[in-house]
């Protein structure tokens, strides 16, 4: 069980910030502190992203990645041998750290080293690491990564793009068969790369073996493209325009033609004369297979948009202590004299805007901690189990799908908390809003990843799980006795869990006791994924045994397949946080306080978010939903004293928060 919280936030709390950045930072603190001191050299990119034109902002951001790529910054999950660092848990620390700064310049380095070398990397064999990764570390080959195209992004195993191998020439022949099968938004296509790894249906002596990926090159070493290939630009976008997006066609007579060794074939191979060969005889296996190694890409995106809430509340936070509105009649709340107009963060609205978004950053933070420690051990060969595999990609889908639209929620308001100094472009926002609005789509839009997530959780990691499309995961629930699902989630032995967690029991269900108890925090959020889990698996059967098309019954279900999901992110995230704070030594005297009650917090507003789902199922009754709304505002005012110090621990580098006019003033 976790620890009862024993905040009493007397006036003399403090954050030792040093601390608490220090544990924030955690195994990977030197990591992040090389990283926050290269980035205040490159802060002037913020200012070139509203000042240079287009095709000149691009090329600065070029040369800022390949200066990234000389101090090993940008490749410390490559191997040693090939110019890394060997650890990929440190990678997912530089990565999340380099999103305090150009946000072009954090995913053009993330197109280049963790998706076209990641492929590389994950996908191929020794072979194409000798041939390849020295020189994509380095810098000295830009590639991309052509896997979306126009008329499929999600739908992966659907794409259009053709590698047909001919025995001949022991070649493969790369083809777009129609203008929707062209590839797609694809970074550093449009100027910059000079290979991709494309991904394309294999089909080999009349045969469709589904989609693998292979080397394809784009252009010669001056830049010119190739015989058969046809690069477009996409054109200027909402933000990041530092990043070349592109579109990408391979001729349908056959022009482009790649050697049989550019298969990246870790799962699979093609044989000289013409056979497919694979260990894993399942082809939907083998494709889930490939797409799991790349789960990476969706554990930084994550990473960045917790950077990027960061980055927006310190902001906001400083401007609140500085900016004052109105004379308050008496002694200010702030310890200021009769008559003197208010700080806006004394005001009990600004606190509720602000303080728990703050909160769960930092929930969000730990929750990612957790995650790139579980990608560190699967891909470190630590852990190898299947079980633990899919549970990473599943955690790791859900998790970027919270904090993508966190950072999209937090900035918003933390912009309108700033009045209309937030939308002048010096003060930051706007580049942040721009540039990161499109983490919710990409690496995986994010409703279709809690679909994935919803998904495992119906089929419980089983066996089948990698060949069940939505359809079959329909036709999987439906098989199962009504008692197996409601045994699996548990649902009628958690309401208990939930009254046995209040200090009284079942006698303080309905008192205002118990409210910060982490227990009982627990309880409600498992009650709630628990129960959602279950509801979803009887519609799903009863809608098939009524006689319905299974893909009906799947749409009409699937807004609770991604409520379902949702709830079960939600519990780990709190997990995570209620970890963190039970796993600190008792004599850690005001840090461990300080984390309990930011742990209350997000855990009490979520509740209260959600407050007409727990009253609906008899959760909660008025009189303890209005006591958790009153205890909310009551965290957000002991939280005041401590909030710059809060922002302060996450130690964005100063050069990089730009706002003249808004970061200054008071404690």
């Amino acid at each position: 069980m976790a620890e009862e919280s024993t905040v009493t936030a007397p006036p003399e709390l403090t954050v030792g910030v040093a601390a608490l950045t220090a544990l924030l930072d955690g195994r990977y603190a030197d990591v992040r502190r090389t990283v926050r001191e290269l980035l205040p050299a490159y802060a002037s990119v913020l200012e070139d992203a509203e000042t240079m034109p287009r095709d000149e902002f691009r090329e600065r951001v070029k040369d800022v990645v390949l200066e990234i790529a000389g101090t090993g910054a940008a490749a410390m999950g490559f191997p040693k041998e090939y110019g890394g660092g060997g650890d990929i848990g440190a990678s997912i620390a530089a990565f999340e750290s380099l999103a305090y700064g150009d946000l072009s310049v954090l995913v053009k380095v993330g197109v280049q080293f963790g998706l076209f070398g990641g492929a590389i990397l994950q996908l191929g064999t020794q072979r194409h690491h000798d041939a390849y990764l020295a020189d994509v570390v380095s810098g000295r080959l830009l590639g991309c990564f052509a896997m979306t195209e126009t008329g499929h992004g999600s739908n992966v195993q659907a794409l259009g793009t053709v590698a047909t191998y001919d025995p001949d020439t022991s070649e493969f022949v790369v083809t777009t068969p129609s203008e929707q099968a062209g590839k797609d938004y694809i970074g550093n296509a449009a100027k910059h790369a000079r290979v991709a790894v494309v991904f394309a249906q294999l089909e080999v002596a009349g045969e469709r073996h589904g989609v693998h990926a292979l080397v394809v090159p784009l252009r010669d070493e001056s830049g010119a493209t190739l015989p058969g290939v046809r690069i477009e630009d996409d054109g200027p976008k909402m933000g990041l325009n530092g990043v070349d997006n592109g579109r990408i066609w391979f001729d349908p007579d056959g022009t482009v033609r790649v050697p049989r060794e550019n298969l990246l074939n870790r799962f699979a191979d093609v044989t000289e004369d013409g056979t497919y060969v694979s260990d894993i005889e399942s082809a939907g296996r083998r494709f889930f297979t490939m797409l799991g190694t790349l789960v990476q890409g969706r554990v930084s995106v994550g990473a960045a948009g917790v950077s990027a809430s960061k980055s927006a509340l310190t902001i906001a936070v400083r401007y609140a202590l500085q900016r004052r509105q109105f004379e308050t009649g008496t002694d200010g709340a702030d310890g200021g004299p009769e008559g003197q107009e208010q700080l806006l963060l004394d005001y009990g609205l600004h606190q509720r805007r602000l303080f728990p978004r703050l909160a769960r950053t930092y929930a969000l933070h730990f929750a990612q901690e957790v995650l790139a420690g579980e990608l560190h051990d699967v891909f470190s060969g630590i852990r190898t189990d299947e079980e633990t595999r899919r549970q990473l990609e599943s955690r790791a889908a859900g998790t970027k799908a919270l904090t993508t639209w966190h950072a999209t929620d937090t900035i918003q308001e933390c912009r309108e908390a700033c009045g209309g100094a937030g939308y002048l472009a010096v003060n930051r926002f706007a580049a942040l809003k721009a540039d990161t609005d499109v983490f919710t789509t990409f690496e995986g839009d994010n409703h279709v990843l809690l679909q994935l997530v919803g998904k495992g959780l119906l089929t419980d990691y089983a066996s089948e799980f990698s060949d069940l499309d939505q359809l079959g995961m329909v036709r999987f629930v439906a098989g199962l006795a009504v008692d197996t699902v409601l045994e699996r989630t548990r649902v009628h032995r958690l309401f208990e869990q939930i009254r046995d967690a209040l200090p009284g029991g079942s006698d303080d269900w309905h008192t205002d006791s118990g409210l910060r108890d982490p227990n009982y925090h627990l309880a409600m959020y498992r009650f709630r994924e628990e129960h959602l889990i279950g509801g979803v698996a009887r519609r799903l059967k009863r809608g098939v045994d009524s006689g319905m098309n299974p893909g009906e019954v799947f749409s009409q279900v699937q807004d609770h397949v991604i409520a379902a999901a949702r709830a079960h992110v939600e519990r780990l995230v709190l997990e995570a946080f209620v970890e963190k704070v039970a796993a600190l030594p008792d004599d850690s005297g005001d840090l461990k306080l300080v984390l309990n009650l930011l742990c209350d917090l997000h855990a009490l507003s979520g509740i209260e978010a959600d407050r007409g789902w727990f009253i609906e199922h008899g959760r909660l009754n008025t009189q303890r939903s209005k006591a958790i709304t009153r205890e909310v505002a009551d965290l957000c005012r002991r939280v005041r004293p401590i909030a710059r110090g809060l922002v302060d621990a996450f130690a964005v580098p100063e050069a990089l928060l730009r706002a003249p006019a808004l970061i200054g003033g008071e404690a």
